[in-house]
């Protein structure tokens, strides 16, 4: 573990060190390096924890998500080359470090076996992110935008503090593999309702769960490109990882938790699908679109069957990869038109050819295309939910019908049509750009041959 922790600090010096001409090639060559490394994280086991020390663990279900993260940096780096181009060299240093300064404690968060440890690394990956989106962001409103995360995450994670207080009180430890093994107390208590409902909601908000997701579309549209692929790939999913975890603990759930919680996150999936359909602001759509897919996630966590798991940690990691990809494309758009409203950047596909490919294949596995991870996924987590209770197809159903018609409407919108009469002349794609691409969908591509790498069920 520490030999991914450790590079991963050394990066910081790096790149505040690094002569001007080389900061852009050390961050991402050395950032690539660590990426490579983390692979061997997917080894399959038959011990229940790999990598085992006193205080980091990795598993089947940390795993998949730590490699994720490691893999998306270079890839953020990368993605924020060219907005940066007129910044003075200092303020590029400090941009790269305040990425790099996310990256230690995402991985401590995904490999943690202490519960407050994990506490802290879940909170601490929250202020480079608010620094990202209130310095680097590109409008007035972005401190509003910080603002709302900063309240919304504070807000919900507070009980979830007071409640691992409580846990380590009662239980007398806070370790995960042991708390595995001690019986949970049955009791339909108020209290172990209430504790229960403040060790899920903090994740619920981060996740984020329909009607508690008022932030995200906020701070994606805000926040730069590098802060936006941060927050769909990386921070939702500490959400997901963290219900996956905390229901563990939680034994036998009551159904006054449960249900509130599936119906929300089902109808969230629909509703946010359909407000998809209205969008205007490119960006917005995206960060919506991630909401219902974090919706199913959600629902298969809560249902807490092997099949729902396995589903929801494979649709977090494609999701990530996707979603990340669409916001690389959105912006690439971007610092072509400088701007995000749908009605303006319409019929680029004759003027950039090559990227209406990318965006092509990035529209298809959002809209969960056979042969992606993103189908396998939604498959499992439908068929769960199914196999929970009949009525659930219906929501589902219509939810995937909407994520195919809104994803094909952003396709449309943004490459077909007539080319406004503003756009008169636009810079060509660059090789860069289309390495980001690369990186994004070749994992994609790759992970459908071997699913059970990220299918978080033991081998």
């Amino acid at each position: 573990m520490l030999k991914i922790i450790l590079p991963t600090i050394m990066l910081l010096p790096t790149a505040l060190l690094s002569p001007p001409k080389f900061l852009w090639t050390n961050t991402t060559m050395y950032s690539l390096l660590i990426a490579a490394l983390s692979l061997q994280w997917l080894i399959p086991t038959y011990y229940p924890y790999k990598f085992l020390s006193d205080w980091t663990g990795i598993d089947q279900i940390s795993s998949p998500l730590l490699v994720l993260s490691c893999w998306l940096l270079p890839l953020m780096i990368m993605a924020s080359q060219n907005h940066l181009q007129q910044e003075p060299l200092p303020r590029k240093r400090t941009f790269i470090s305040t990425l790099i300064m996310v990256q230690p404690f995402i991985l401590l968060a995904f490999s943690t076996t202490e519960l407050a440890l994990f506490y802290i690394a879940f909170e601490a990956t929250l202020i480079p992110t608010l620094i990202l989106i209130t310095r680097w962001g590109s409008q007035p409103e972005r401190l509003s935008a910080g603002t709302y995360l900063l309240f919304y995450t504070l807000v919900s994670s507070l009980p979830l503090l007071i409640t691992i207080m409580h846990l380590y009180v009662k239980i007398g430890t806070l370790h995960l593999p042991t708390l595995e093994l001690t019986h949970p107390t049955l009791s339909t208590s108020w209290t172990s309702i209430l504790s229960g409902l403040a060790l899920l909601m903090a994740f619920m908000v981060k996740a984020p769960l329909y009607g508690l997701h008022l932030w995200l579309p906020k701070a994606h549209v805000e926040a730069p490109i590098a802060g936006s692929m941060l927050l769909a790939a990386l921070l939702l999913k500490l959400g997901g990882y963290g219900i996956m975890r905390v229901t563990l603990l939680m034994g036998p759930l009551s159904n006054l938790l449960h249900y509130p919680f599936l119906t929300l996150a089902l109808w969230g999936a629909l509703m946010t699908s359909s407000i998809c359909l209205r969008q205007t602001d490119l960006k917005s759509l995206i960060a919506y679109s991630s909401v219902s897919h974090m919706g199913l996630v959600i629902a298969a966590g809560m249902i807490q069957t092997h099949w729902s798991f396995s589903g929801a940690m494979i649709l977090m990691i494609s999701h990530g990869l996707t979603s990340s990809m669409l916001f690389c494309l959105a912006n690439t758009n971007y610092e072509r038109t400088h701007s995000r409203i749908l009605l303006l950047t319409r019929g680029l596909q004759p003027l950039l050819p090559l990227m209406a490919t990318w965006w092509l294949l990035a529209n298809l596995t959002n809209m969960a295309l056979p042969p992606t991870t993103n189908l396998m996924a939604e498959l499992t987590i439908m068929i769960t939910l199914f196999n929970w209770s009949a009525l659930t197809i219906i929501l589902t159903g219509i939810a995937t019908l909407l994520t195919a018609s809104y994803t094909l409407f952003m396709l449309l919108v943004t490459q077909r049509g007539s080319i406004p009469s503003h756009i008169t002349s636009i810079q060509n794609s660059t090789t860069r750009e289309h390495l980001l691409m690369t990186l994004h969908i070749i994992p994609m591509f790759l992970l459908i041959l071997k699913p059970e790498l990220i299918s978080g069920a033991p081998l």
